[in-house]
């Protein structure tokens, strides 16, 4: 399993969803050449996880995470056509990665929105603490790594999730509606 998953302190959490399981992480900018080389010897077979930050352009990467800037989009139009030959097989967690996704025609278990930092809960008027989001978030991932690992199809995960959301607070209830399979 090829895994993009840019380090960053506020994703951390997302390393539950490959801890353990015999992958490739890329988590430094390699540069687009060098990502496109590597997606293109990705068998097609192989699951690809983009995990991390991002928007509706692609998957972001940050040099230092003590900041709130990106220094670019390490997986974006450019990385699309490779991505389309894995077919149904992609994992994207991102802010916004479901409108990539749709914009670049990919298919697979795509988030939309999603809330990993107290930032984005004040701006999407979610009331919770950083303990109650950690706390919250990797609940919510490891029941995203048992799916995967029960080997759920990708198309019926975001149903699945939502019937595991026992939590019911603001966050979790934005954060475990925030799946599609497309």
């Amino acid at each position: 399993m090829l895994v993009i998953h840019p380090k960053d302190k506020t994703t951390d959490m997302l390393t539950v969803l490959y801890e353990g399981l015999e992958h490739i992480r890329i988590a430094q900018d390699c540069g687009s050449n060098r990502l496109n080389h590597i997606l293109y010897h990705t068998p097609k077979a192989g699951r690809i996880m983009l995990l991390g930050h991002g928007s509706g352009e692609g998957l972001y990467f940050r040099q230092n995470d003590e900041t709130e800037d990106f220094n670019r989009v390490i997986v974006g139009h450019p990385q699309a056509y490779h991505l389309r030959r894995h077919g149904g097989n992609l994992v994207g967690i991102w802010c916004h990665a479901v409108d990539f996704a749709r914009a670049e025609g990919l298919h697979g278990l795509f988030s939309g929105m999603f809330i990993s930092e107290m930032s984005e809960a004040a701006d999407y008027g979610i009331v919770t603490t950083k303990e109650d989001m950690d706390q919250t978030n990797g609940i919510l991932f490891a029941r995203l790594r048992r799916l995967l690992d029960d080997g759920t199809p990708l198309h019926e995960i975001p149903a699945r999730m939502k019937t595991l959301n026992d939590e019911k607070s603001q966050l979790a209830m934005f954060n475990y509606e925030s799946f599609y399979g497309l």
